[in-house]
C-alpha cells in the first residue's frame, strides 16, 4: 500500500507539473519521462536480473526507426506506426536474446554491444532508406494520433507522462510476480534458482523481451514526439545513457531510473552553461555518488529510511 501511494503520489504530482511548469522545463521533463522509460527497461534487465547489457541503444533505435520509416515511407499514422516500432523492438530483442544469452558476465556485456554497434552501421549502410548520418524529421501528418497533435507541447508531455505511467506500473507489477521473483533470484544466485528446479535461461530471455520492448517503445515514442529520427541513437552512448541513469538512480529500485535520468539530465543541461567539458563534471558525480551513495540515490534511500521499497 505504500509503495502503491508513493507511486500515484509521484505520477500526481508529475501531472501537475504540467500546469504550472515554464515552458524550457516543460519541454525537458517531457524529455526526461520518456527517456526514463528507456531507463526503467534498462533496469529491468540489469538492476532486477543482473544482466549488464551494452547494447540497448539497438532497442531504442529499433522502435525509432520501426515508427519513423513507417511513417516516412509507408505513409501510415501515428497509432499503426507505434505498433510496428514497438513490435519490431520485441523482435529485435526476441531474436537476439537466444544468441546473446548463451553467453554471461563479460562476454554478455561484449555481445550485446557487438549487435548494438552491427545495427548502428545497418542504419549508416542503408542511407537511402534510414537518412544515414543526418535522419530525417518526421512528417507533420505521422505525428498526429486519433485527432491529437502529438507535436503540441501540452498534448507532448500528456503523451510522455502516459508512456512513464505504463512503464512505471508494469516495473512495480513485474517485481511483485513469481517471475519477478525469479529474476531478482537469478541475479543473486543463478545455481540456486537452477537447484530449485527454475529455468534461468527463460526467465532471462522474458527479462530481456520486456526490456527491449519498453526501450523500443521509448525509442517510438521519442521519433513521433520530438520529430526526429537520427542515427546518433543507435550509437554506443545510448547504451551508456541507460546505464548510467541506472546507476545513479538506484538499480534494483523502481523509481531509480527516473531520479536518475531527472539527475543527469539536468547535471548536464547546468553543467554545459559553465563549460564545454561538461561530461567532465558528471564523470566527477558519477565517482562521487559511486564512493559514498555505492546503491545509487534511491537504493541509500531503501538501505537507510525504507527496507521495503520496492
Amino acid at each position: 500500500m505504500r509503495a502503491g501511494l508513493l507511486h500515484l503520489a509521484l505520477l500526481a504530482a508529475l501531472l501537475g507539473l504540467h500546469f504550472v511548469l515554464p515552458d524550457y522545463h516543460h519541454g525537458n521533463l517531457a524529455r526526461i519521462l520518456v527517456l526514463a522509460s528507456f531507463a526503467m527497461g534498462y533496469n529491468i534487465l540489469f538492476g532486477y536480473t543482473g544482466l549488464l547489457s551494452l547494447g540497448h541503444a539497438l532497442y531504442f533505435a529499433a522502435g525509432m526507426y520501426g515508427t519513423g520509416m513507417a511513417v516516412e515511407h509507408l505513409g501510415w499514422g501515428a497509432g499503426p506506426a507505434l505498433a510496428l516500432g514497438v513490435a519490431a523492438g520485441a523482435g529485435v530483442s526476441g531474436g537476439l536474446a537466444f544468441l546473446a544469452l548463451r553467453t554471461s558476465g563479460v562476454a554478455f556485456m561484449i555481445v550485446t554491444l557487438m549487435f548494438a554497434q552491427a545495427g548502428a552501421l545497418t542504419i549508416l549502410h542503408f542511407s537511402e532508406w534510414t537518412g544515414g548520418d543526418e535522419g530525417f524529421v518526421m512528417p507533420q501528418a505521422g505525428r498526429m494520433l486519433w485527432g491529437l497533435d502529438l507535436s503540441d507541447a501540452d498534448i507532448r508531455y500528456l503523451a510522455a507522462l502516459v508512456l512513464f505511467s505504463v512503464c512505471l506500473s508494469l516495473s512495480l507489477w513485474l517485481v511483485r510476480t513469481p517471475f519477478g521473483r525469479v529474476l531478482i533470484a537469478i541475479r543473486e544466485n543463478e545455481e540456486r534458482v537452477r537447484m530449485l528446479g527454475y529455468d534461468p535461461f527463460a526467465h532471462k530471455y522474458g527479462a530481456l523481451v520486456i526490456s527491449g520492448t519498453m526501450a523500443a517503445a521509448a525509442g517510438a515514442a521519442y521519433g513521433v514526439l520530438f520529430g526526429y529520427v537520427g542515427a546518433s541513437f543507435a550509437e554506443v552512448q545510448y547504451s551508456i545513457l541507460p546505464l548510467l541513469y541506472v546507476l545513479l538512480g538506484g538499480a534494483g529500485t523502481v523509481l531509480g531510473p527516473f531520479i536518475g535520468t531527472l539527475f543527469m539530465f539536468y547535471l548536464i543541461d547546468l553543467s554545459s552553461d559553465i563549460t564545454t567539458a561538461h561530461m567532465l563534471i558528471a564523470g566527477v558525480a558519477l565517482v562521487l555518488l559511486t564512493l559514498f551513495a555505492p546503491q545509487g540515490i534511491m537504493g541509500e534511500v531503501r538501505r537507510r529510511l525504507w527496507t521495503g521499497m520496492p
